[in-house]
Parts: C-alpha cells; structure tokens; sequence
C-alpha cells in the first residue's frame, strides 16, 4: 500500500512539473510574441505633405516648447517661407524634402543673424570654407551679430525621410546638439578639442567666431 501511495505521489508531482513547465513556456512564448508585435507594428510613412514636414521638423525643438515655435522651409521654387508662426525662443528649420533623408533643426532666435547669413552667402554659391573666412571676418569686425553665448542648436536627423503618424518621430532618426561659444578656447572651457567617445561634449573649430561645444548621439548597440 505504501508503495502505490509513493507511485501516485511521484507521478502527481511529474504532472505537476510538467504543467508548471508549459505553462512557463507559453508565457515566455506569449512575452516572445508581444515583443516581437511591438518591434514591428510601427507603419511608417511617407513625410508628404506640409503638415507632416511642420510636425517632424518640430521635432527638434525641445518637448515643451514645439508648440510655439516658428518653422521656416523651403518651397518648391526652393523660396525661405514662414511655414508656421511662432512667440517663443526658437526657430525650427524644416527638412528640405528635396534632399536625401532627414535633417531638421532647432536654434535660438539669436543667432538668426548668423544663419541667415550663412543661408545667404550659400545662396550665392559660396563654398563652405568661403562661407566661414567671410563670417569669421565680419563676425571679428562686430558686423555680424553671433547671438548669445551658450545660444544652442539641436540637430534631428536620419537616412530615412518616413515617419510615424502617431508620434511624429522620423525612423531612425537620432539628436545632435552644438552650444555656440564664439571664439572659445580648450583653455577656457576646459573641454578636449576631439571627442573622447559618443554623447561626450568637446570643442569645435575652438578660437574661431563658429567655436561650439558639440555633442553627438550614442552609437547603437547591436550586441
């Protein structure tokens, strides 16, 4: 007797494992499924049409403050229009639909003197090195007004020039941010003049009227 009471013992307690197990693995299955319908339920869409360009663009301002900024792009005729009016800080410069992926960016009202005359000087064909000796000169002189110092610019940017309808984020799309600090030295902020790996502040074109302080976006990790 004692020994059929251990077999039924045994075998309830196998029964029970054994449930225990596959109820396991359907949850880790089921875990596996939603995971995997999260990753890829995203519909990306084509940016075409001016309200999805405003809304990417925006993007690139900072959360609390979209809302009232002002967003410049260009037209078809290749024309700087006002896109979309703004009373606060900051001045949104739309993706040009016409160029390859995503760039969107976000700065100051400050130093609209010096983005201006950089979209100026392009306009007239000037190369890049052309446009800096000509900015630098004139920033020298006090001609150019560089804006405040500490005056930022947030660049969103990817490959890909599609976007999610729900939340406007652009696929693949990544931050850059550049605090402008004209003519800063590695001596006089103390930061190094390369980058010591990503999301690390150094100091650009240092000594010069462009010098900043820029900080670029984390690598993937894929491991």
């Amino acid at each position: 007797m004692k020994h059929i009471i251990t077999v039924l013992a045994l075998t309830g307690a196998l029964m029970s494992c054994n449930t225990s197990n596959k109820t396991k693995d359907n949850a880790e299955e089921s875990t596996a499924k939603e995971a995997s319908t999260d990753s890829t339920s995203i519909q990306f869409v084509t940016i075409d049409t001016e309200e999805a360009l405003i809304a990417t663009s925006l993007m690139a301002a900072p959360e609390a403050s979209r809302a009232g900024c002002k967003v410049i792009g260009y037209n078809d005729a290749g024309e700087l229009v006002t896109l979309k009016e703004g009373n606060n800080e900051f001045i949104v410069l739309a993706d040009d639909p016409k160029k390859s992926g995503f760039n969107a960016a976000c700065y100051h009202k400050s130093l609209e003197p010096f983005m201006a005359r950089g979209r100026e000087l392009r306009a007239e064909g000037k190369t890049g090195p052309e446009i800096f000796d000509i900015r630098e000169e004139e920033a020298k002189s006090g001609q150019l007004d560089m804006g405040i110092p500490g005056a930022t610019l947030h660049i969103y940017f990817g490959p890909n020039d599609r976007y999610d309808p729900e939340t406007h984020k652009v696929e693949g799309a990544k931050y850059r941010y550049v605090v402008y600090l004209p003519f800063a030295t590695a001596e006089s902020t103390g930061l190094p003049e390369k980058p010591v790996g990503a999301n690390h502040p150094w100091i650009m074109n240092p000594g010069t009227h462009r010098a900043h302080i820029m900080i670029s976006p984390l690598a993937d990790n894929k491991e």
